[in-house]
């Protein structure tokens, strides 16, 4: 049987990747920072799914929780075939880039970005040690349209996310030659906790100014989809991949 670790997986875009994983046939490690109700539900949607679930409290901005979070997987299962890094916060408080202060900013480089990016280290180390499964280990990293879209009352949150497709890039690239590819999804407007107090905005800009294509929100099932795509090793000969799920958000049109 295959095992996923999900960072932040007890709900939003993370609860979706979960539950896509378990009908995929995966046993999931839910990871999850505070909301332990929240972790206890998505554990027991993996159940009825006929799939293990392990809960586990962890901040990946702390170097020790990262640590238990790997040790306590391994110690359940025995292996780890896919971590998707999926945990991430917003800025509490948005401010333009020219009063901005330091505060907000180590915070979200903190969560957003030195976490993911020494959990996919020592989670990488692991798998490069254990046996051979099934199919090979795979990473896949959450990051955002924020990657390269500005804006400017969040500077933070975009540097962050833009650090996490170099950090794609630089792991896909080093871990290549131990067989573990590495992957961008990038998601767009998703309908979540975090979107709900810019419904009304968002709303406008899809459905009367058409920022995406696709006139519709995001589901959290729609990352899933795409991660269970990876999973089950529909892109086998692609690494560093940048996967936009973003109702053609991306696109460029005259």
């Amino acid at each position: 049987m295959s095992t996923a670790i999900v960072t932040g997986g007890s709900r939003g875009i993370g609860r979706g990747i979960v539950l896509s994983l378990a009908r995929a046939g995966y046993d999931v490690v839910v990871n999850y920072a505070s909301n332990a109700d929240a972790a206890k539900t998505v554990g027991a949607e993996v159940e009825a799914l006929g799939r293990r679930a392990l809960l586990v409290q962890a901040d990946v901005s702390k170097a020790g929780d990262r640590a238990r979070l790997i040790e306590e997987t391994y110690g359940a299962f025995g292996r780890l075939d896919l971590l998707v890094s999926n945990a991430g916060v917003a800025p509490n408080v948005r401010a333009d880039l020219l009063e901005a202060g330091e505060e907000s900013f180590d915070r979200l480089i903190e969560i957003n970005l030195k976490g993911p990016y020494f959990l996919i280290q020592q989670a990488a180390n692991r798998m490069i040690a254990q046996e051979p499964g099934d199919s090979p280990p795979k990473i896949v990293i959450i990051s955002s349209i924020s990657a390269y879209t500005a804006s400017l009352n969040r500077g933070d949150y975009c540097v962050a996310k833009a650090g996490l497709a170099m950090t794609t890039q630089l792991y896909a690239a080093r871990l290549a030659e131990h067989g573990i590819n590495v992957y961008e999804i990038r998601p767009g407007i998703i309908a979540t906790d975090m979107t709900e107090g810019v419904t009304a905005k968002y709303d406008k800009l899809i459905f009367e100014d058409g920022i995406t294509p696709i006139r519709r929100w995001g589901q959290p099932d729609d990352i899933g989809r795409a991660v269970v795509a990876v999973a089950t090793d529909l892109l086998p000969f692609s690494t560093g991949q940048v996967i936009d799920v973003d109702g053609g958000f991306h696109l460029k049109v005259l």
